[in-house]
């Protein structure tokens, strides 16, 4: 019996990227835990990643290649499906034009060699691709309006913070690593609080949870502002030297009392009086926001209300302090290999609305959809229309582990291999650490990674010679900005390597804008974005599950319906009753769920963890509007309103 351990790193759709360690016996994955030796991480991984083991080994996981044929899947080749893809892709480009083909790059996977896979495409002349956001676009759009560029602080700075603000954030089921440091913070007598409209699980870190209105975050952080300013409190040398447009925003703040602010954010004056007193006597704060911010359409007014206080307390570069967002996963690399400059601009279509962009392509129309490391029929907005949009193409080609919604509308499954199964180097939108993503089993079945998926497929076209070469000669030329940096290929097998990133940004006060400095938000319209409907009285908010990353799960792992949670009063107002099954219903759509009381909610509120698949009973985003965000062209799902009836 011979066992291994494999130094790697987790690529799935989650910001903490841990650092990990396969144990694998006689060829089998038996164990894979945190790597005690990552900075950051440090030996700490989530229970979603032990349990992968069992999605590897799945009994329902797809591991050989498969076409539909007359409604129904056959076993093929990888000769037969690569050889129909490159016929087909041949085929409508002289019929239609490229951009007749649709490629959906998703976020499923976000590692080195996924560059490639767009590479591919603009080698063969470029064809229509996606823009925008199913996440974080918003919340990065308007930091960009603030700061310049969205940096945030390495979040081992915040082992100097003294105080924490948790907006909209819950470390506990989505970012693991952050805990340690949050009880440290505790621990040194410093004070946690948690701004969220549910009350999550990392509700039970903090010292106080606050619980505004969906939506109604910004109006609640320019009522402590006024609180700040109203003290005297403000970092006067910041605001005269460092930022403009601090006479205009606080015109806009004059508009208003504190009292009418809290009644707008739906929280007591308290709550607001809590956070100034944090800020003023537990300096430095760190805000971390949490991407639920991002998820309404005027969801730059409330992120640039959080920023604006963090320049008024003074808390902006500053150490243990800043208003910090993500990372840029991508930034670690040359990203000329997405191969973008290689052909005139193709058309784009807005990843918030995808159903919608695809029926209504013309000249060409969509004719063919190839999706890699995403689920969009489930996962996107409005997914009755995204089904449809799909269903209306000729020819769909799917690249995934499991037979999920998307794939269901496929005409080809490409089964592709986990992070387990590939080599490839990942970096983070949680933190400043690229890590390695080294092979700790061969490909189950015929698997294999998307790079030879491609790598393959570009055999049967005349530019193979451009895109046919190693996987260790590729990460060379696209990892080119780490080694600068002082990393090597080898250094980056072994371990984690931190990338030249300042623990805290704009420390000098000096900003990438127009001004060099600071820029306040100067516009602000409050009755944009209040949408209400008296037929539809809850906001529906579809959270981050604690046992699964968005859609990454398997049939069996369903209940028979998801739950939908209602305040114990709503609840008596609607006629329905904890444990039995409702109809939750919203202007796009219906979907059957069972109901869970709880009398902590809000009541205009109805929360629902998100994911579960439409086949299996799920699929809560037939129910979403397919709307784009005014800044950064992000989804916001939370503009969703919803009733809730009996149901038999």
């Amino acid at each position: 019996m011979s066992t291994r351990k494999i130094i790697t790193s987790c690529t799935r759709d989650c910001p903490n990227s841990c650092g990990l360690v396969a144990t694998v016996r006689d060829g089998r994955l038996v164990k894979l835990l945190g790597d005690p030796n990552h900075p950051l991480t440090q030996g700490v991984a989530c229970h979603k990643a032990s349990k992968y083991i069992k999605r590897v080994y799945s009994p329902e996981r797809i591991t050989h290649p498969m076409i539909r044929k007359d409604g129904q899947w056959t076993r093929a080749s990888w000769d037969a499906v690569l050889n129909l893809i490159a016929e087909r892709m041949q085929t409508f480009s002289a019929e239609s034009g490229n951009e007749s083909i649709l490629y959906y790059q998703g976020y499923g996977e976000r590692t080195a060699l996924k560059l490639l896979n767009k590479y591919f495409f603009n080698l063969f002349g470029g064809v229509t691709t996606m823009r925008g956001s199913l996440c974080g676009g918003a919340g990065q759009g308007a930091q960009n309006l603030d700061f310049g560029e969205r940096v945030s602080h390495d979040p081992l700075d915040h082992v100097n913070s003294n105080s924490m603000i948790l907006w909209a954030r819950n470390p506990v089921s989505t970012n693991i690593s952050l805990v340690p440091l949050i009880k440290g913070i505790r621990e040194r007598g410093g004070t946690i609080v948690v701004v969220d409209p549910a009350r999550s699980k990392s509700v039970a870190l903090a010292d106080h949870h606050i619980s505004p209105r969906p939506g109604g975050d910004g109006y609640l952080a320019m009522a402590v502002a006024k609180l700040v300013l109203a003290a005297g409190a403000q970092d006067r040398e910041f605001l005269e030297k460092h930022a403009v447009g601090f006479r205009d925003y606080k015109d806009i703040l004059d508009r208003y009392s504190v009292e009418e602010l809290c009644d707008l954010a739906g929280v007591p004056s308290t709550d607001a009086e809590t956070l100034a007193d944090m800020l003023m006597d537990q300096k430095p704060t760190s805000i971390l926001l949490g991407w639920g911010l991002h998820r309404y359409e005027y969801a730059h007014h409330m992120i640039r209300a959080i920023d604006a206080l963090g320049a008024i307390s003074g808390i902006i570069g500053i150490p243990g302090g800043g208003v910090s967002q993500g990372f840029e996963e991508y930034g670690p690399y040359d990203q000329q290999y997405w191969g973008d400059d290689l052909n005139p601009p193709r058309r784009t279509l807005l990843i918030p609305r995808v159903g919608e962009e695809i029926l209504n392509a013309v000249d060409p129309e969509i004719r063919m959809i190839y999706v890699t490391a995403g689920n969009p029929v489930c996962m996107a907005p409005n997914s009755n229309t995204v089904a449809e949009a799909f269903g209306k193409a000729e020819f769909v080609v799917y690249s995934g582990h499991f037979m999920d919604d998307t794939a269901e509308s496929a005409d080809v499954f490409l089964p592709a291999t986990t992070f387990l199964e590939d080599d490839d180097i990942m970096a983070s939108y949680g933190h400043n650490y690229v890590g390695p993503v080294n092979k700790a089993i061969e490909p189950v079945g015929e698997c294999k990674s998307e790079f030879h998926m491609f790598h393959e497929l570009a055999a049967r076209f005349p530019f193979a010679d451009q895109y046919r070469r190693t996987v260790d000669e590729w990460l060379q030329d696209i990892c080119a900005p780490i080694w600068e940096q002082g990393g090597t290929l080898e250094m980056l097998k072994e371990g984690a390597f931190r990338l030249d990133a300042p623990m805290v940004p704009y420390a000098d006060k000096v900003f990438p804008t127009e001004t060099g400095k600071f820029q306040f938000m100067t516009e602000f319209n409050p009755l944009e974005g209040a949408s209400t409907d008296e037929r539809y009285p809850y906001r529906l908010l579809t959270v981050a599950p604690h046992g699964y990353i968005c859609s990454e799960r398997t049939m069996a792992e369903h209940e028979p319906l998801p739950v939908i949670q209602l305040n114990a009063q709503e609840a008596e107002v609607r006629g329905v009753r904890d444990g039995e099954p409702v109809l939750v219903s919203s202007p796009v759509g219906q979907v059957r769920a069972m109901l869970k009381v709880d009398t902590g909610l809000r009541r205009d509120v109805a929360l629902a963890e998100r994911g579960g698949w439409i086949k299996a009973g799920h699929g809560l985003n037939q129910l979403t509007r397919d709307v784009s965000s005014k800044i950064g062209q992000g989804t916001p799902f939370y503009e969703t309103l919803v009733t809730v009836e009996p149901c038999a």
